[in-house]
């Protein structure tokens, strides 16, 4: 499903008022959304439900999978720390080397912000 609002599906709320059911009737034919603005600021969004319906479920369907994903991640990095622990490579802190750890952290943290996005 690709909806996509174009500069014909924003009108103004008057003229929605005036010509409701034609506007119904493109609505339903075009499955593709309507933007009500009023003052010229868009502030409704009127769509056809059968339509709003798929995409709830899509998006639904979308963010579940996202946790999936997530939680499949955190599975791998957390296998990646057991298996350092039980190898014996890691590195292990004190009240003073803390900083230092957190400096690291920060400073790769930096780094990802600045690199392109891998997913």
């Amino acid at each position: 499903m690709n909806i996509r609002i174009n500069l014909e599906n924003i009108q103004t709320l008057t003229d929605f008022k005036r010509n409701a059911k034609e506007y119904v009737e493109r609505i339903k034919l075009t499955n593709s959304p309507l933007v009500l603005t009023v003052n010229g600021k868009a502030e409704v969004v009127i769509h056809e439900a059968h339509a709003f319906q798929q995409m709830l479920d899509r998006l639904q369907y979308l963010e579940e999978e996202l946790k999936k994903v997530k939680l499949q991640a955190l599975k791998q990095e957390i296998s990646i720390g057991i298996k350092q622990l039980d190898s014996g490579d890691y590195t292990e802190y004190d009240e003073e080397s803390l900083g230092s750890l957190f400096e690291d952290i920060k400073a790769r943290g930096r780094q990802k912000l600045v690199e392109p996005d891998t997913l």
